[in-house]
């Protein structure tokens, strides 16, 4: 018995050093300046995450579009870094903090470190150090391709207005814009137990009981919901439009009264979603079918003009980098001898 057992543990050993072995095996080699191995391991990390996105194992052609696309990248950095293109710490830096801002317009305040780890983890599926690394990477790319194509990527050229008004006789009847009100909300959280919502029920009575309807004295109590231990929060809470996503975010209850409040009016208590609410309505915006000179976003000065002729540049930009970076690949791979594909390493 005892010999089987150590027979057993030794198999198991063997199979365990047969498998890191296997994952530290090249799935490719880079040999643009010098020979840089992309192992099995590394590819595998790379299809798990196409994996997990598409919910479905990759096949073997599949695997060899990511090894490419990973081989690919090799070969811009090290040409980025013969040619003396380079990214500073500094600039990647700006890049995350740019990042971390458009994170706190979405929740209001400046994140925290563990928030915006979350945040990098739900959108990227990557570690910080990671992500950071990968935004290295990306920017490094950005700007050699730059430096290599940039008559072509200057060569694109803004819509005319000819250009956008026939863009925008294509897309008029899907350029609708909702039945929309802005509101400021009060809202006192329901909390974790019956206990707690019962307390929250009781400081939501007493504030409609104070304002009683009255749009000055709502908007005294909103002031005071910037207080720490106010018990209630209160904010504008922008524009809301009638449709069927913001019913499922805010509950039908919540609808039916905020869409028949006018401007300035104050609402009686509502049972949303998320806890008790009182709202004022400070706009109303009919549907509208949108002109070329409406406001194509409430809230925003940009125009339905504006945002067609952006979307147009943007896609004359996306054609034209395309078309630059498949130039620069075919350029790095001109010669066979900068990377090579070992196939057989990649069928597991």
């Amino acid at each position: 018995m005892k010999r089987f057992i150590f027979v057993l543990i030794g198999l198991l050993t063997a199979f365990s050093v047969f498998s890191q072995s296997n994952l530290l095996q090249p799935a490719a080699t880079v040999n643009l300046i010098r020979t840089e191995a992309i192992t099995v391991g590394q590819l595998r990390t790379e299809v798990l995450r196409f994996e997990q996105s598409a919910g479905r194992t990759l096949t073997q052609a599949e695997r060899l579009q990511v090894l490419d696309v990973m081989i690919n990248e090799r070969l811009v950095i090290q040409a980025a870094e013969r040619d003396r293109v380079l990214i500073s710490d500094n600039e990647v830096t700006q890049q995350v903090t740019a990042l971390r801002n458009q994170l706190a317009q979405q929740i209001g305040r400046q994140p925290t470190d563990a928030e915006y780890a979350q945040a990098v983890m739900n959108d990227f599926g990557l570690e910080v150090n990671a992500f950071r690394e990968a935004l290295r990477k990306q920017l490094l790319t950005q700007k050699y391709l730059l430096h290599k194509k940039s008559d072509l990527l200057n060569s694109v050229r803004a819509p005319t207005d000819a250009e956008i008004l026939t863009e925008y006789n294509l897309l008029r009847s899907s350029l609708m814009r909702p039945e929309t009100i802005r509101i400021t909300m009060i809202q006192v959280p329901y909390g974790a137990d019956a206990a707690a919502r019962t307390r929250a029920r009781t400081l939501a009575d007493q504030l409609v009981r104070e304002i009683n309807n009255n749009p000055a004295t709502f908007d005294a109590v909103v002031q005071r919901g910037a207080a720490p231990n106010s018990g209630f929060q209160a904010a504008d809470a922008g524009y809301i439009p009638r449709t069927q996503e913001a019913r499922n975010y805010l509950g039908q209850a919540f609808m039916d009264v905020a869409f028949n409040l006018r401007q300035g009016q104050v609402s009686q208590l509502i049972e949303g979603l998320q806890g008790f609410q009182i709202i004022k309505v400070t706009e109303n915006h009919a549907a509208k079918l949108l002109e070329l000179t409406d406001v194509y976003q409430l809230g925003t000065r940009v125009t339905v003009r504006e945002y067609i002729g952006q979307l147009m540049l943007e896609a004359r930009q996306t054609t034209v980098t395309n078309q630059a970076s498949a130039e620069l690949i075919t350029e790095l791979r001109a010669n066979n001898r900068t990377f090579t594909v070992y196939e057989s390493n990649i069928r597991w």
